[in-house]
C-alpha cells in the first residue's frame, strides 16, 4: 500500500480496481507554494484597546 501512496505522491495516476474495473482513482496533491511573508507587514493594522488587561465583570 505505501508504494501506491508514494507513486501518487510522485505524480503517476493510480487506478484501483474491482473485477478487473477501475473503481477509485489515487492521484497526488500538488504542494502549495508558501505565501512571501514579510515581519511587520500588518504594522498599524492591529490596535487593541486600552483596557482589555483589565478584569472583567
Amino acid at each position: 500500500m505505501k508504494l501506491i501512496v508514494e507513486a501518487a505522491m510522485r505524480g503517476e495516476e493510480v487506478a484501483l480496481t474491482q473485477d478487473y474495473q477501475p473503481v477509485v482513482k489515487l492521484v497526488g496533491i500538488p504542494k502549495q507554494a508558501k505565501p512571501n511573508r514579510q515581519a511587520g507587514s500588518a504594522k498599524g493594522r492591529v490596535w487593541m484597546s486600552d483596557h482589555c488587561d483589565e478584569p472583567l465583570e
